[in-house]
């Protein structure tokens, strides 16, 4: 990968709002040269997508806790991801090595919305859960060295 893609990548990966003009700023390069340089790395795949980073408190949303989640019968197929994408407060979705088959990092307003939430975690995957809750988030959404 050449270097000019890794510069334009970083700039997004901290700005993902950065007009074409102000990329070609810093990289030197025109404005069509960093378009075209951008639609190369999303059609590759290494740019997936532009999303707004919330402030999940701000939106109601305050609680997260990671969900480890083991098959009840290991003889099951692993289909707990496809079983469990309907349910949206659960927003992501890590397959781990371990004791359990996944990590699932969750979002819910309180206590007892996480409560009704691991049950319908349960009753969806046919899994035993195991939670932790998240007392305070110095940071996250760090982008990764390019």
């Amino acid at each position: 990968m050449e270097e000019i893609d890794r510069q334009i990548m970083t700039l997004l990966a901290d700005d993902g709002r950065m007009s074409f003009t102000d990329l070609a700023k810093e990289t030197g390069l025109s404005v069509s040269a960093v378009h075209q340089r951008v639609r190369r790395l999303q059609k590759r795949g290494i740019v997936r997508g532009f999303t707004a980073q919330l402030d999940h408190e701000q939106i109601g949303l305050p609680m997260t806790a990671f969900v480890s989640i083991k098959p009840i019968d290991p003889a099951a197929a692993d289909d707990a991801p496809d079983r469990l994408s309907h349910l949206t407060a659960i927003e992501a979705c890590h397959s781990v090595a371990g004791e359990e088959s996944y990590i699932l990092k969750v979002r819910v307003a309180t206590p007892n919305e996480l409560e009704d939430l691991l049950q319908k975690i349960r009753a969806a995957a046919n899994v035993a859960t195991r939670t932790t809750v998240v007392l305070s988030t110095p940071w996250e959404g760090r982008r990764p060295p390019i």
